[in-house]
């Protein structure tokens, strides 16, 4: 057996901590890092200007000065994938955020009053699951205009009550634990109570949710650029980048459309298996 250099064994310790040995999880958490660098310091590593055009290079195939070749307008297609990391991972960020948030807020209350209020809560939380993702982005677009503010802010919207329902589900059983009854028989407001010992124990499991939930804002917010209703160009976004490069596929060039389409694949792919991993360590644990 070969023996892991005692660095190595640095690195990949707290990896498989966080992990739980598992080698996949392990592997699509290494992609997101990566991911999330390249975003950071896409100016820093990007071989070109995303937005440079050079006529005499368009759509080249791979090539030493434009390793995935270059688009219809001349542009290094890998630069404006590091370029695209960063509408790629900000928007759905913002969405899980404030998806989140609204969601936890408005699954708690219903689960901590009940009654009315759970009743209405819980039926607004349906009417807006009848409500078509998509369509309430491309509705409020018409409203607000083409870029990234309105399709956040409708799939912010859209995605609350994915959290909110299973913040709902968790803090009714949290709410029946024996802890929670001796709080109360202390005199602690509930608002404390949530705060400070209901939330904290629910939080891992609506981590896990959100995990995967960014991977699908990812794939909805990449489909409305790819309409045109998202990111315009020339910025350099993903799902515009699919939608520039479907022209160049007539042409034989495959690349400026495939190169965006299997970073966003992998992207989602990755936050699935990062999602599914804190969930089930959080089941583990439940039955422990």
């Amino acid at each position: 057996m070969t023996a892991v250099p005692i660095h190595r064994r640095r690195f990949l310790a707290p990896l498989a901590r966080i992990t739980g040995g598992d080698k996949l999880v392990g592997a699509a958490l290494v992609v997101l890092i990566v991911l999330i660098l390249a975003a950071v310091f896409a100016p820093l590593i990007s071989p070109h200007d995303p937005d440079a055009v050079d006529l005499s290079a368009t759509l080249s195939g791979s090539t030493p000065e434009h390793l995935l070749g270059a688009d219809q307008s001349g542009r290094d297609v890998l630069s404006r994938l590091i370029f695209g990391a960063r509408t790629g991972l900000l928007g759905p960020l913002m969405v899980v955020i404030v998806s989140t948030v609204l969601g936890m807020l408005i699954g708690v209350a219903a689960a901590w009053y009940g009654g009315v209020v759970d009743s209405v809560l819980s039926r607004a939380m349906e009417l807006v699951f009848s409500f078509p993702a998509l369509l309430l982005a491309i509705l409020l677009v018409a409203v607000f205009g083409v870029g990234l503010t309105a399709p956040v802010i409708a799939m912010s919207v859209a995605y609350a009550p994915y959290v909110g329902r299973l913040a709902r589900s968790v803090a009714m059983q949290e709410k029946a634990r024996p802890y929670i009854q001796a709080y109360k028989v202390q005199g602690w407001s509930g608002w404390v109570i949530c705060v400070k010992h209901l939330l904290p124990n629910i939080a891992p499991l609506i981590l896990a949710q959100s995990a995967i939930n960014f991977g699908y804002a990812l794939m909805d917010l990449a489909a409305l650029s790819f309409l045109g209703f998202g990111v315009q160009p020339p910025t350099s976004d993903w799902g515009a980048m699919i939608n520039e490069g479907a022209s160049a596929m007539l042409q034989g060039a495959m690349l400026p459309a495939l190169a965006p389409g299997v970073a966003i694949v992998i992207t989602v792919v990755a936050f699935s298996l990062v999602g599914e991993s804190i969930a089930d360590r959080v089941a583990r644990r439940e039955e422990r």
